[in-house]
């Protein structure tokens, strides 16, 4: 049978699209890569579709043309505001020309500018180098190792032996005033200036060993020896540099048992309240006994000897360290327990505000105490009374409410109640001719 000349031009047209599709076949096949071969073998077993010619168009064009390949383009360096970069002086490398000065004719008369006008007046006044400021960036994100310069050192050191601690350890060695006697002024500075340096030494070794458990805390992770400011080695350096001098001031500047109390309150501190932190909530009656100490060298250094106006004093401190204590934790509930140490407030809240409360009620006993121990008049016990009362009233307060606004009233109350009853026990002394003339008269 005859082919019709619709039939005979559909076959030419085929056998032309086929040959086509042949020659860039072969033509992607040899300059394409091996991954791609499979893809052309299977078009031969499938009908031929418009993505198929899509795709042969694209790969032809971008074989005879490698220019057209997109290419990746790199990401410009960030260029920091001059307004926000703090650079020193020294180390400035930017470039900074003068600005032209504008005549009054050139200025436009609107009293309010235009913000397009006040960018052109900022760009025109500081002009800085891209590659200086970005080669600062550059320098500023590398690793640099901090290096301690000697004006920072007596600050450093300042926060390393807790400074505001060791003033108001120092500051109860005023018993020695409240002890018997003639008041030796020598004897005194080398006391205090003993019991301080002590102190410095026991608070140094204290962050020393606690380093890797500030670190965690809010409260002191800006310690020296966590951000790195002084090494390990400088620390334990300054530590010894205070211990040594300050027992021996206690010890031949004062009398052997002072220096054997500064000595006791070093271990004590370092040795067992320290470690003790993390093992059990007994920790703070350590800690309370290291507190009540202080006063206690102060008697020691003016009598000599251990006797009741000692044990009355340390028992005042003893006591006096629970409220505080007890009512700076609770609101460091969150630090303590992220540090991991053992603190009443965090396994025992109950006990910690009960505590607190019980040793209010303490400080009030105490001072009656006094003067049947004949160490302050009885006016001393009748004056303090206010002041007592109101410390029991927010321990009380503390305990009920169990809340931040109360431990932080308990707290602050507890920094002026003990410098201000320790001022009226001084003020209310009983002096030593008193005694003896109250014996003459019932003889």
């Amino acid at each position: 049978m005859a082919a019709s000349p619709h039939t005979f031009s559909s076959r030419l047209l085929t056998g032309w699209v086929g040959g086509c599709v042949w020659y860039l076949e072969r033509r992607a096949v040899q300059e394409s890569p091996h991954k791609f071969m499979h893809l052309f073998r299977n078009v031969n077993k499938q009908w031929i579709t418009f993505q198929h010619f899509n795709f042969l168009k694209r790969m032809y064009v971008t074989q005879l043309n490698r220019s057209l390949n997109q290419q990746v383009k790199p990401k410009p360096e960030p260029v920091a505001s001059p307004f926000l970069e703090k650079t020193s002086s020294g180390q400035a490398k930017a470039e900074i020309y003068e600005m032209r000065s504008l005549s009054p004719a050139s200025l436009p008369l609107s009293r309010n500018p235009s913000e397009k006008q006040l960018i052109g007046l900022e760009s025109a006044s500081i002009i800085e180098s891209p590659a200086d400021v970005g080669k600062e960036t550059k320098e500023e994100k590398q690793w640099k190792e901090m290096k301690l310069h000697m004006d920072d050192l007596p600050g450093i050191l300042a926060r390393l032996s807790k400074i505001k601690l060791t003033a108001l350890v120092v500051s109860t060695t005023s018993a020695f005033a409240l002890a018997p006697g003639p008041f030796d002024w020598p004897c005194f500075l080398f006391t205090s200036l003993g019991t301080g340096l002590a102190s410095c030494a026991a608070n140094s070794i204290n962050q020393f060993f606690e380093v890797p458990f500030d670190s965690n805390m809010n409260r002191t992770k800006n310690r020296p020896l966590v951000r790195g400011q002084i090494s390990p080695l400088l620390a334990v350096s300054f530590a010894t540099c205070c211990a040594v001098p300050g027992v021996a001031l206690l010890t031949w500047g004062v009398n052997p048992l002072t220096g054997a109390l500064g000595i006791f309150n070093i271990f004590l501190y370092t040795c067992c309240y320290t470690p003790l932190k993390r093992i059990s909530i007994a920790n703070t009656w350590v800690g309370a006994v290291v507190g009540a100490i202080p006063p206690v060298m102060g008697w020691t250094a003016a009598t000599g000897s251990l006797d009741a106006g000692a044990f009355l004093l340390g028992g005042i401190l003893y006591s006096w360290q629970f409220p505080h204590f007890n009512a700076l934790s609770w609101g460091l509930r969150e630090d303590y327990s992220r540090g991991g140490y053992c603190m009443m407030s965090v396994t025992h809240p109950g006990l910690c505000r009960r505590v607190a409360l019980r040793h209010c009620l303490a400080l009030t006993g105490l001072s009656v105490a006094a003067p049947v121990l004949d160490i302050t008049t009885w006016t001393f016990p009748i004056i303090s009374l206010p002041i007592n009362l109101y410390i029991a009233y927010l321990g009380f307060r503390f305990y009920v409410d169990a809340d931040r606004k109360s431990s932080r009233r308990l707290f602050f109350c507890s920094l002026w109640h003990l410098p201000l009853l320790l001022l009226l026990m001084l003020t209310c002394k009983q002096r030593p001719g008193r005694k003896g003339d109250k014996g003459d008269a019932q003889s």
